[in-house]
Parts: structure tokens; C-alpha cells; sequence
């Protein structure tokens, strides 16, 4: 299990969840090319329509940071990014770090 969980909540435009859902299907094989361990993205089955979460593990804050250079370069993660930002379907974006927490 990765030592530091970046959980990420958005908040969504909720008439674009297909939207999220190819965005997050992408981020299903960048993140893990680039050296983090995706944990999951999650749409609500029912009830809240305007929130997602996603989970990405690693080592250490120092094994985030590297992460996220390699994301700054990487073409199809650029590319991503500018589809949440030309579509607007990501209103809002939190990021917690949190550490594990062993038994």
C-alpha cells in the first residue's frame, strides 16, 4: 500500500458525468505510465450528481513531486488537461494528502 494517498474531490458540471468518465478512463493509463499508483476514480451510483472522487498512491511527497514533473511533460496528460478545461465539466478541484494508517 502506497505511504501517501492524494485524494481528489471534484465537483462537477453534472449534466457532463460522461464527460469525467473519459477523463477519468484516461487518467486510467497515464498515471500509471508516469509513475503513480492509481487507487480508483469514482462517480456516485446514485444520489449526490455533482461530485467524483479519484485516489493516486505513492512511496513518498518526493515520489508525488517527480510525478508531477513527468505529468507537466507528458503530451497525452497535457492533452487531458486542456479537455477538462475546454469542455468545463471540472467546476471545482481539491486535493488532501493523507498518509496511511497502519493497524
Amino acid at each position: 500500500m502506497p505511504a501517501i494517498t492524494c485524494f481528489i474531490r471534484y465537483e462537477l458540471d453534472p449534466l457532463q458525468r460522461e464527460a469525467f468518465r473519459e477523463y477519468a478512463q484516461a487518467w486510467g493509463r497515464i498515471i500509471p505510465r508516469l509513475g503513480g499508483r492509481l487507487l480508483g476514480y469514482w462517480l456516485p451510483w446514485e444520489g449526490t450528481n455533482y461530485e467524483a472522487w479519484g485516489l493516486v498512491g505513492f512511496d513518498s511527497l518526493a515520489d508525488y513531486e517527480a510525478y508531477r514533473a513527468r505529468l507537466k511533460a507528458d503530451p497525452e496528460a497535457r492533452a487531458n488537461f486542456e479537455l477538462a478545461q475546454k469542455r468545463s465539466f471540472i467546476l471545482r478541484e481539491e486535493r488532501t494528502f493523507c498518509e496511511d494508517v497502519q493497524p
